[in-house]
């Protein structure tokens, strides 16, 4: 039986586990994730998309694992300020608990770890059930969300090629350690917004979040 989700949001169990990548303008890698927010973004402001791929993870009694979702985010300046807007597309996958929680995960509804996303989202531009493909091919990792989001991202290459640039035990709220990477491809055609962000800043992150505490 379906989870009631009106009546829980908020109170539900919740937990995932898997890997975040992320691109956004800045036109070196971000500030945000050393000054914890209290830098502006390289451009004075942020625009973004994201890919989640969720390798295990629930909603109540909904399975997310195998699941993938992509987000575009726009902050006007400094993150801690709010004001942001944010789109979220949902696995076509899904079933319709796991679409209902993972949407209540990504608008913080769902509290705990993306809980921020409610106080400081003030526009959620929508939600909507997409064919999102989160893949990995050595080192580079896309999303591809049909026309929408067109993204892949590599590790920037540091002294030793073999070994990621990690910036590690920090307090930035997605996770503590972030590899410093690249987009070779960042297009954007969603929502109204037509952005490219080829060469531009993007992070790879593990990521293990909960709720609602």
């Amino acid at each position: 039986m379906a989870l009631d989700q009106n009546a829980t949001v908020g109170t539900v169990p919740w937990a995932i586990k898997g890997e975040l990548i992320l691109n956004c303008n800045c036109t070196i890698f971000c500030p945000c994730v050393v000054s914890l927010g209290k830098h502006a973004p390289t451009e004075g402001y942020c625009q973004a998309w994201a890919g989640i791929r969720i390798d295990s993870g629930h909603y109540g009694d909904a399975d997310l694992g195998g699941l993938n979702v992509g987000l575009v985010l726009e902050i006007p300046g400094l993150m801690a300020r709010g004001n942001w807007k944010a789109a979220a597309y949902i696995d076509e996958r899904a079933s319709d608990a796991a679409y209902d929680g993972l949407l209540n995960i990504f608008t913080g509804k769902a509290r705990g770890t993306t809980g921020l996303f409610k106080v400081l989202v003030s526009e959620f531009l929508g939600a909507e059930r997409a064919p999102v493909v989160f893949e990995t091919e050595g080192k580079a990792r896309r999303l591809m969300v049909g026309k929408a989001i067109q993204g892949e991202v590599v590790p920037v290459v540091g002294k030793d090629p073999d070994t990621d640039i990690v910036v590690t035990n920090t307090g930035y709220w997605m996770g503590p350690d972030i590899t410093v990477a690249t987009a070779n491809k960042g297009r954007v055609r969603a929502f109204g917004r037509v952005w490219d962000f080829d060469g531009r800043s993007a992070e790879i992150c593990q990521i293990d979040w909960h709720g609602p505490q």
